[in-house]
């Protein structure tokens, strides 16, 4: 195995960890938040947050780390328009994922305090659900875009 087929092997890892962790905690958020139950949906967002800070975290640091060392050995030059594309949305998913790490912390905490009252999850715990669930879609996208430049490398212009 050459350095950059290492690289490649990390980067490709990389998407797929932020691919999947994604969707992974968007669907357990989602059913959980379905059931209306709060101790239910307090363990799982709190699962959720332990796996974006262990999982997405990480892959989001090593990401354009391996990223750049890759397109280095291999010779892209970073401005290659797909690479800054690629790049302007890497931003973009990061604008919508750190405030959504600060709201599932915080619907976590609302449902634990729920849970521990023994009452109903509070109405600002479904207004942060419903900006949890808006910021996803933009970066869920984003995150398929950048997928797919990944992989086509399109000639623009």
């Amino acid at each position: 195995m050459t350095y950059a087929d290492l690289l490649l092997w990390l980067h490709v890892i990389g998407a797929t960890v932020l691919l999947g962790t994604g969707a992974g905690i968007a669907f357990f958020m989602l059913v959980a938040h379905r059931t209306d139950d709060a101790r239910l949906i307090a363990h799982v967002a709190g699962t959720v947050v332990t796996a974006d800070l262990l999982f997405t975290a990480t892959a989001v640091v090593l990401q354009p780390l391996t990223g750049a060392l890759l397109a280095q050995e291999i010779g892209w030059p970073l401005s290659s328009p797909w690479i800054v594309l690629s790049l302007g949305l890497y931003v973009f998913t990061g604008l919508f994922w750190l405030p959504v790490v600060v709201i599932q912390v915080k619907m976590r905490n609302l449902a634990r305090k729920a849970a521990q009252e023994n009452s109903s999850l509070p109405p600002d715990y479904y207004r942060l659900f419903r900006i949890w669930f808006a910021c996803g879609f933009p970066a869920f996208i984003a995150v398929l875009a950048i997928l797919w430049l990944m992989l086509t490398k399109p000639q623009f212009g």
